[in-house]
C-alpha cells in the first residue's frame, strides 16, 4: 500500500515537472517571437551629377592600292585631326594613345572576288580629358574634318562618339547613404506608429549598390553618352518593433 502511494506521488511530481517545463518552454517561444518583431523598409537617395572625364576614340581611315599613298594620306589626316582638336582646346597632352591597323585585302587567304582598294589603313587617336564640355563641342563639329577630306569611322566596341564617365562617386557616397537611411527611418517610424509599437534599433542594414544612370532615359540613349547623369542608391534596413 505504501509502495503504491509512493509510486502515485512520484507520478504526480513527474507530471507537475513536465507541466512546468512546458509552461517555461512556451514562455521562451513567446519571448523569441516577440523579439523577432521587426519591419523591413527601403530608403533611396538620388543626386544629379556631371561627368568629369571624357574618353573619345577618334578613328579615321585611308584606302589605296598603293601602300605609300595610303601611308601619306593617313599622316596628312592625322595632322588635320590634331589641328582640329587644338582649335577646340584639346592639345597634344589630351591624346593618350595611338593605334594603327593595316589590312591587305589581297593577303586574306579566304577572300573571294576583286578588291576595289588593296590596302585599308586605320588610325585611332584616343582622347582623354577632364574637360568634358570641350570634348562635347569638338565632337559636335566633326563635319569640319569631313570637309577636309578626312574619312571618319567608328571605334569597335566604343562607338564613334565620346564616352563620358563620372569617377567621383566617393564624394557623394556618405551623404547619400545618410539620406537613404533617414528616409527609411521615417517610413519605419510611420509603420511603427500605425501598428501601435515603438521603433527600436536597427536589426540589419544593407546599403545596396550605387547606380549611375542616364539623366534622360530614352530608348537607344546610353548612360555613357550623356554628360548629365543620375546617381542612385537604395538601402534596405530592418528595424525592431517594441511594444
Amino acid at each position: 500500500m505504501i509502495g503504491n502511494r509512493t509510486a502515485l506521488a512520484a507520478a504526480a511530481f513527474l507530471a507537475l515537472g513536465i507541466a512546468v517545463a512546458g509552461w517555461s518552454a512556451g514562455r521562451e517561444v513567446a519571448q523569441v517571437r516577440l523579439a523577432d518583431r521587426f519591419v523591413t523598409v527601403k530608403g533611396s537617395a538620388e543626386r544629379e551629377v556631371k561627368a568629369n572625364l571624357a574618353l573619345w576614340p577618334v578613328r579615321f581611315v585611308a584606302t589605296s592600292d598603293d601602300l605609300s599613298a595610303v601611308q601619306a594620306k593617313t599622316a596628312a589626316d592625322e595632322k588635320a585631326v590634331l589641328a582640329f582638336l587644338e582649335r577646340y582646346g584639346l592639345g597634344a597632352d589630351a591624346v593618350v594613345s595611338r593605334s594603327l591597323d593595316l589590312v591587305d585585302l589581297l593577303a586574306q587567304a579566304y577572300r573571294q572576288g576583286p578588291a576595289d582598294q588593296r590596302y585599308i589603313l586605320t588610325r585611332t587617336l584616343m582622347i582623354r580629358s577632364p574637360d568634358v564640355e570641350r570634348v562635347d563641342r569638338a565632337s559636335q563639329n566633326l563635319a569640319e574634318l569631313l570637309d577636309q577630306g578626312v574619312t571618319l569611322g567608328g571605334e569597335p566596341g566604343m562607338g564613334s562618339g565620346p564616352n563620358y564617365l563620372f569617377t567621383r562617386l566617393n564624394d557623394v557616397k556618405t551623404e547619400m547613404i545618410a539620406e537613404a537611411t533617414a528616409k527609411a527611418r521615417e517610413a519605419a517610424t510611420q509603420f511603427a506608429t500605425d501598428s501601435g509599437a515603438v521603433l527600436g534599433g536597427i536589426r540589419r542594414a544593407n546599403q545596396g549598390l550605387f547606380q549611375i544612370l542616364a539623366r534622360d532615359e530614352a530608348p537607344g540613349i546610353m548612360e555613357s553618352r550623356q554628360i548629365d547623369k543620375i546617381v542612385r542608391v537604395v538601402s534596405t534596413l530592418d528595424w525592431e518593433l517594441v511594444d
